[in-house]
């Protein structure tokens, strides 16, 4: 694997690579609030902890954002065709201030069949994809399902994200999307409390193709009580024929071998679009 690191897209590392072989960020900072964000933690504060978002200094404005995202893609194109591309790590990308580019750029991946990963804790912005993407750009909903998968992060916590939508709200828009034929993806992390992810999963396992699950940055979980919430979790496959889930690093490194998983358990490699 190459490492690419442009001014749009780019490998990211760490546990960001977790989650994505390429990214794209196109704006620092975010006004969901959450309490918990690293990015308003440590030396990452100054640059991406701003309450709102602002466009990266490295683009003169959003069109010149879309034009070096285009020259990006297109100069990778056949890894991120393969990968695809996950928006965004430095903010939400569904948020009013920055949904336009990130439907510029989702529509731009589409014509040249690159595949698109969204996670946001946003909803409102549902109803108005549907137009930007089916009739201003022309992609029909048949071409559109097939490039992207949309992801939402769920805690159970809505009163440490008041400025996003509630988690509630959030998987009601799992539930639409998927019965629209898209893939859909969750990311319970970070994992607040147990009893909180576990309810998160049972309300919106019907809907979802895939789970991504961590715990807190720098926590320290009661053993006994992870292996626990982890077998519960791998159960849920006996009642969802599919049910996929991505234990990442955080969880596993406390596992030394590989018999607490099963069937529905996922490497960092899995491909949503192939499922």
């Amino acid at each position: 694997m190459k490492n690419f690191n442009g001014k749009a897209i780019y490998n990211p590392s760490g546990k960001a690579g977790e989650y994505s072989y390429w990214a794209c960020n196109f704006y620092v900072g975010c006004s969901n609030g959450c309490e918990y964000c690293y990015c308003k933690k440590g030396i990452l504060a100054g640059a991406m902890g701003q309450d709102k978002p602002q466009l990266k200094k490295c683009f003169y404005d959003k069109y010149d954002a879309l034009s070096v995202f285009e020259k990006e893609v297109t100069k990778n194109l056949e890894e991120v065709r393969k990968h695809g591309i996950f928006f965004s790590f430095t903010t939400d990308p569904m948020l009013p201030e920055t949904k336009e580019l990130t439907i510029w750029a989702i529509s731009y991946c589409i014509f040249r069949e690159v595949p698109v990963k969204i996670l946001t804790k946003c909803t409102d912005w549902i109803d108005s994809f549907f137009l930007s993407i089916r009739f201003e750009k022309f992609y029909p909903i048949e071409t559109c399902v097939k490039f992207i998968a949309f992801g939402f992060t769920l805690t159970g916590h809505d009163e440490l994200e008041k400025g996003a939508s509630t988690n509630i709200e959030r998987i009601k828009a799992i539930r639409k999307l998927h019965e629209a034929g898209f893939k859909t993806w969750a990311s319970i992390e970070p994992i607040l409390y147990f009893d909180s992810a576990t309810r998160m999963i049972e309300l919106s396992m019907e809907y979802c193709d895939l789970y991504k699950i961590g715990l807190m940055s720098g926590s320290k979980p009661n053993v006994e009580d992870l292996r626990s919430f982890v077998s519960h979790t791998n159960w849920y496959s006996t009642i969802k024929p599919g049910f996929k889930i991505y234990w990442k690093d955080s969880i596993s490194k406390f596992f030394t071998t590989s018999s607490w998983t099963d069937g529905c358990c996922v490497q960092r490699d899995f491909n949503i679009f192939n499922q």
